[in-house]
């Protein structure tokens, strides 16, 4: 049976070193890095993780709080997190809470009981009950994607929210839309209220205002977004553009508005915001706000790590870049 002293001989490093390449990576020199995880390929050596657990007082595991795992916006930001947490040595426990305030509370808990280490919360609700709230200051936690209501006091990694939206209206004003509608999200989200600020700058911006009509609700989902259009459709007078609060209800909202005989982007354009994977293969193909998902994951997980490490925060509050990806579904009037 191989032991780290084998390891350690075969790398010609320490012990120390072995442990410490195996534990935490990051702190160690790539090229010793390197040897010694030839030295465990070579000798078969396996760390008795239970031991390890158990000696660290860590369990070596983040959960992951996300409201829809389908998603597929969420399924990218997931990858960031799995890429970056794989790499310092954690595995994630993916709590699918389908929205539902028990499942978020169930799931936060495991922080409590070491289960977990730390949190990484999709969501804009604060996880914790009530009666678990005084212990959920010793959890280390990070909020990426939403912001929680009403709470500054935790890290958070998100998109510039009000500036994306902002721009993709600016650019349906310039390319000679007047008449502009949304499709938006829960009211109660902060990123739906920073989207619909954005967009509202942009029209006040050109002397415009959102016409109450023109503001239809969806839930982030593609049915919500073909009920959306349908309900536009029943007004006298169409927009001559939709921008929705996410590509799924853009997507659902062109299949209505074809479904009504409508064609895109000649009779109305259609706009999104995400960059999900589908969008770029919908006839014709949705334009969109592309977020970083992927580097919101990785962000995330090297904030939560640091929390995790009592290592001070350079940015408890992240703010990234967009960009407007212009597609077939928006024409030039």
């Amino acid at each position: 049976m191989s032991t780290i002293r084998m390891v350690s001989k075969l790398a010609g490093v320490s012990t120390a070193t072995v442990s410490r390449a195996l534990k935490d990576p990051e702190l160690v020199a790539p090229e010793t890095r390197l040897k010694v995880m030839a030295a465990v390929k070579e000798s078969g050596y396996r760390p008795n993780q239970l031991a390890k657990n158990f000696s660290s007082g860590r369990s070596y595991n983040v959960v992951v709080l996300v409201p829809n795992v389908a998603n597929p916006f969420f399924s990218r930001v997931i990858r960031g997190i799995e890429q970056e947490a794989q790499a310092k040595g954690y595995a994630i426990l993916l709590g699918d809470t389908q929205g539902s305030v028990e499942r978020e509370q169930e799931y936060a808990r495991m922080g409590l009981t070491s289960q977990a280490d730390g949190l990484i919360q999709l969501d804009r609700r604060f996880p914790f009950s009530e009666e678990d709230k005084a212990l959920a200051a010793s959890v280390p936690f990070v909020n990426a994607c939403e912001r929680i209501c009403n709470d500054s006091s935790y890290p958070v990694v998100e998109l510039d929210n009000r500036g994306a939206a902002r721009a993709m209206v600016q650019y349906l004003l310039e390319t000679g839309h007047k008449s502009i509608a949304v499709i938006s999200g829960p009211a109660e989200s902060p990123i739906v209220r920073d989207r619909l600020a954005g967009m509202q700058d942009a029209l006040l911006a050109s002397g415009l205002e959102l016409a109450a009509e023109h503001l239809v609700a969806g839930d982030f989902s593609m049915p919500s977004g073909f009920a959306a259009a349908q309900q536009l459709l029943q007004l006298s007078q169409m927009p001559d553009a939709v921008f929705s609060m996410n590509d799924e209800m853009a997507i659902g909202a062109m299949a209505a508005f074809k479904a009504h005989g409508l064609r895109i982007p000649k009779d109305i354009s259609v706009a999104g915001f995400d960059n999900i994977e589908f969008s770029g293969y919908t006839d014709p193909a949705l334009t969109t706000i592309d977020q970083p998902a992927e580097a919101i994951g990785r962000q995330a997980m090297r904030a939560l790590y640091q929390l995790m490490h009592q290592q001070p925060l350079a940015q408890p509050h992240l703010v990234l870049p967009y960009q407007l990806v212009i597609r077939g579904s928006t024409r030039v009037c």
